[in-house]
């Protein structure tokens, strides 16, 4: 029983090997790229013109961005079967887990964030947009 429970601690702690490059990689990104990308859209520019660009450049990094998360979120569906066992070994293994959990699901939070505000910020320009035009035309036929 020992021997097994010791077989089944190294086989965990293999995959953990295997994912943990995932992890390395897809935090890696988030960090040197995506955190940058995400500040860089806080600052929407004033012009309807101006923020249908940003958002056509905001949805082309968010494309990328949901792949990293999917990546991440995936990757950490295989360690769920660490839930399982109760080894003090792997508890150092563990903690490192939740790190990555923890920086994922912020960084996956913040792009939902972005994209919603993004969204937003777009239609109600287009609101005002449609408004000024309104105001304009009525302007127009006055003064006719």
């Amino acid at each position: 029983m020992l021997s097994n429970k010791r077989i089944q601690e190294l086989e965990l702690v293999m995959e953990f090997e295997k994912v943990e490059e995932c992890f390395k990689e897809v935090s890696s990104w988030i960090e040197n790229v995506g955190r940058k990308r995400l500040k860089e859209t806080i600052n929407l520019d004033d012009s309807l013109e101006m923020l249908l660009q940003a958002q056509k450049q905001f949805k082309e990094f968010d494309l990328v961005a949901s792949e990293y998360c999917k990546r991440g979120q995936e990757a950490l569906k295989k360690m769920n079967q660490w839930e399982d066992f109760s080894f003090v070994d792997v508890h150092s293994y563990r903690v490192k887990l939740q790190t990555y959990e923890d920086q994922l699901e912020e960084f996956c939070t913040q792009l939902d964030e972005m994209r919603h505000r993004v969204c937003e910020t777009v239609r109600l320009y287009e609101f005002f947009d449609k408004v000024r035009q309104g105001i304009c035309c009525t302007e127009e036929g006055v003064k006719s």
